[in-house]
């Protein structure tokens, strides 16, 4: 009889993250940020029936970057303990953080248990508040740990690449058409560093929007709606670079009038 092969905790450990880390990797990437009146996502998806985002609650936002039917079991699960919260608490007992904690002992447990293989997905829960300063983002990874974001995210294929690009330039009071044209941006990055052209018919566009008087903040942006914010994205960016270049003109001349 042969004797099996040891492998330390440690190394069984690091081969399930680097699995999981990999098949994470082969996903389209994905971003969420936060602008002047809510809590935005994007993501490049050619399939109008398969979602990377979708409502968990009144006001939380799920998104999902990996295998579609690993994730979709979790959104599944998601929904189930938050509609069960709200209906034997209350409303307001329903929170991201709440959520969080669920999807991180799920994913904690199936990463540790050595019977199955670990998740290839990565989570974002978002929830929107009254102002910027409440709103909670939570990053989840595939080992079930949670990381507490503020600003912007990415998860999912270049993520990395992507996060620094929008570290750079997001800013918290941004319009949704900034913040999209913003998203979009980071999105079309290659990872040799140039850039690509993402149709508005390839991507996924939802919002949670804190103006919205309904007690559901989720919504879907399509179609019209869609181009039209593509659109006053670009003109917003063209009009920035304008300004900044007759800046840098105006100061030329300044210049050259003292000499």
């Amino acid at each position: 009889m042969s004797t099996p092969f040891y492998v330390s905790p440690q190394q069984a450990m690091a081969d399930r993250a680097e699995y999981a880390r990999k098949g994470i990797a082969r996903g389209r990437s994905l971003v969420v940020l936060q602008f002047a009146d809510g809590i935005v996502f994007v993501g490049e998806n050619p399939s109008r029936a398969l979602h990377k985002f979708s409502e968990i609650y009144d006001r939380i936002g799920f998104a999902a970057a990996g295998k579609y039917n690993e994730y979709e079991n979790l959104r599944i699960g998601g929904v189930r303990y938050a509609d069960l919260r709200g209906y034997t608490y209350d409303r307001d007992d329903v929170t991201a953080r709440g959520l969080a904690n669920v999807y991180a002992q799920t994913l904690g447990t199936i990463f540790s248990s050595q019977a199955e293989k670990p998740y290839e997905v990565e989570l974002v829960v978002a929830e929107v508040g009254e102002s910027t300063e409440q709103d909670q983002i939570y990053r989840l990874p595939h080992d079930g740990s949670i990381v507490d974001e503020h600003g912007s995210v990415a998860v999912g294929g270049n993520a990395e690449q992507i996060s620094g690009y929008l570290d750079q330039r997001h800013r918290d009071d941004m319009t949704l058409a900034e913040a999209l044209r913003l998203a979009v941006q980071a999105l079309s990055r290659d990872t040799n560093g140039g850039e690509r052209e993402i149709p508005a018919e390839r991507l996924e566009v939802a919002v949670l929007d804190r103006t919205r008087p309904q007690q559901r903040k989720f919504k879907r942006i399509v179609g019209g709606q869609l181009s039209r914010l593509l659109e006053a994205g670009a003109s917003a960016g063209e009009s920035s670079a304008g300004e900044s270049g007759a800046g840098e003109s105006d100061a030329g001349e300044s210049g050259a009038d003292g000499e």
